[in-house]
């Protein structure tokens, strides 16, 4: 365990940008909170959690994947990818770290996503342990623990401090060349703050939300609750779910022409689209409802199915946080769930 008092985070700042592209959470216009890279003297937020998480380091929202130039009859592929620079995001919290494996499931199973992997294998994540949980959190309901958080190297603040522990090759090869702007502690500080953390985490309004009557093998029991037609008649199908989700994969490839030739990039798409998956013989669900029921549908269900039961959801409360019409994950388990979501 490495210990940095808060008077010094510059210092530790610079020393991780010497090697490193460094990111971390910066305070916006109008309340707005997002990753940002560091420069020195960049103050960072003390906000829960930034308004987009981390996944867009990883599986951005826009990227271009190759290009074609023509000539005549000619044409020539230009694999316009680049080795991804060295890059560190500080200050990712437990569920967003969760989601990063929800994502590894997608783009590194075969076949692997190669500018997926890419930026998986250049990235460290350094995680942040949640000292100020919100009332829209219910990571707890899939089995994450906000008190101790995975990634690369946990990150614990106190008043005074940061305390950080190297939790795999990459994070502890990093905390080596932090020397200098670290001490060695004992990890006493952490016990007791992972112990408040905790104390927060059982008054949560949501601490009691579960996940049990749903998972793997149940399509049948739940794809024609008749629920769902009272759950999706609000629904507006802006997509705002999907953009802010640190789970959702869905996206879109398309070509644009160029002056010398074609681009081809693929972009964010949504399920709560009406023209998503719409293919030459149609649309494939015509309603709202059936683009509702398939979100939903594909975080408690259809992934837990086909992923050894693992949930796309991680709990993070930001599709909570910023429905317009306030329809989310959580109003769907506890429609669906049963007694013991009542």
């Amino acid at each position: 365990m490495r210990k940095c008092l808060l008077s010094n985070s510059d210092a530790l700042f610079n020393e991780i940008s010497k090697n490193a592209k460094l990111y971390i959470p910066v305070d916006l216009e109008k309340g707005r909170v997002a990753y940002k890279e560091y420069t020195e003297g960049l103050k960072m937020s003390d906000a829960l959690k930034t308004d987009r998480s981390a996944k867009d380091f990883f599986f951005p929202q826009t990227e271009t994947l190759m290009a074609f130039k023509t000539q005549g009859k000619n044409i020539e592929v230009i694999d316009n990818r680049a080795e991804s620079e060295d890059f560190v995001v500080f200050g990712v919290r437990a569920c967003d770290v969760k989601s990063l494996e929800v994502l590894d499931k997608v783009f590194l199973a075969e076949p692997v996503d190669s500018y997926y992997q890419n930026r998986r294998e250049h990235g460290i994540i350094v995680s942040m342990a949640c000292s100020r949980p919100s009332e829209t959190c219910f990571c707890q309901t899939f089995g994450i623990d906000a008190s101790s958080p995975q990634g690369d190297i946990a990150c614990y603040k106190t008043n005074d401090a940061f305390y950080l522990e190297g939790l795999t090759e990459k994070g502890k090869a990093l905390l080596e060349k932090l020397d200098g702007v670290t001490e060695e502690c004992c990890s006493c500080e952490v016990e007791g703050e992972k112990a408040k953390i905790k104390e927060i985490l059982d008054k949560l309004p949501l601490k009691d939300l579960k996940a049990d009557a749903f998972g793997k093998d149940k399509t049948d029991e739940f794809f024609n609750r008749p629920e769902w037609k009272t759950l999706s008649e609000s629904c507006l199908g802006c997509g705002t779910c999907t953009f802010v989700c640190p789970t959702c994969q869905c996206y879109d490839i398309k070509d644009f022409k160029t002056k010398t030739g074609v681009e081809r990039f693929r972009c964010w798409d949504s399920c709560m689209y009406s023209d998503f998956t719409k293919m030459s013989a149609g649309q494939p669900r015509l309603s709202q409802l059936e683009r509702f029921r398939q979100r939903f549908m594909h975080k408690l269900v259809y992934f837990p199915t086909n992923n050894d039961g693992m949930f796309s959801c991680v709990g993070c409360g930001r599709c909570v946080a910023k429905c317009p019409i306030s329809m989310n994950i959580v109003k769907v388990m506890k429609t669906l769930g049963g007694k013991e979501n009542d």
